[in-house]
């Protein structure tokens, strides 16, 4: 059992715990995740590790409710127990001084971002964080990343906060201006992340990409995660999430994705019931 220190809403369905996990603070690195069970019985789900606190052993989850386990998950209150914590997992993020960085948050992927744009920034990188929302209420950890990044851009498809448009307008000006760039790190929605890296392509910028397949053990034994990189599989578990983006097959990821739509829906229809 692992113990919710503290909880609080960042923005609409999207909250933040902090759980005692000295252990996985110790050894996690930017780009790790982490898989939770929050109940005995209930589905294990993967979630990215946003911060880390050495001193007090603790680590820093964020996530958005949008099925059953995520609401599940929301209803601990601070003071409770999570059932099961699994991790650090994955390959960490590449860090090294490239030069310009170019990292890409939408959505909740702003706070998966945050732990990356630290250590690039600590290896000496300029780096330009720009990141994007539906609407200003959805925009998260913008204080922490403008500390963190060398400069922050945002965007709001409503225009409300920041330029009005995508976080792919940003980045086709930033390659129009003709800054050199080193490297493109994108995190968000599969479709965000597809359009950055068709805007980079042409120009050979290299970008990576964190995928977010369907994952059940997280170990790399039972192969749900598979996505084609490249046109070989790739197991996301234990060889990502991490991907170069312009060898990843976007069309097969959101295959993969829509199967269980119908039973999601009905797991949290199910769930949302039961904690009335």
């Amino acid at each position: 059992m692992v113990k919710i220190l503290k909880k609080e809403r960042l923005a609409e369905n999207i909250s933040r715990i902090i759980v005692a996990a000295p252990h996985i603070a110790k050894a996690a690195k930017p780009g790790q995740f982490i898989v939770i069970i929050p109940t005995e019985n209930a589905e294990r789900i993967p979630l990215t590790i946003a911060d880390k606190d050495l001193e007090k052993g603790t680590i820093s989850i964020i996530f958005q409710i949008v099925g059953a386990t995520t609401k599940l998950l929301d209803s601990i209150p601070a003071g409770g127990e999570i059932a099961h914590l699994l991790g650090p997992l994955g390959v960490p993020s590449h860090i090294e001084k490239f030069g310009t960085v170019v990292v890409i948050g939408g959505g909740v992927g702003i706070a998966e971002i945050y732990p990356v744009v630290k250590g690039l920034k600590e290896a000496g990188n300029k780096v330009v964080t720009i990141i994007g929302a539906r609407c200003k209420e959805m925009l998260v950890y913008q204080e922490e990343l403008r500390i963190a990044s060398s400069e922050l851009k945002v965007t709001t498809d409503n225009g409300a906060c920041g330029r009005k448009g995508f976080v792919s307008d940003e980045l086709k000006d930033m390659i129009a201006t003709g800054e050199k760039i080193d490297l493109v790190i994108a995190v968000g929605p599969v479709p965000m992340m597809r359009v950055c890296c068709d805007v980079t392509k042409p120009h050979g910028i290299k970008t990576m990409v964190s995928l977010n397949p369907i994952m059940l053990d997280a170990t790399g034994m039972c192969g749900v995660c598979r996505v084609s990189v490249g046109g070989q599989t790739k197991f996301a578990c234990v060889e990502g999430p991490e991907f170069d983006g312009h060898q990843v097959d976007f069309a097969d990821l959101v295959a993969r994705l829509k199967p269980y739509k119908d039973v999601e829906k009905k797991a949290f229809d199910h769930v949302c019931r039961l904690l009335k």
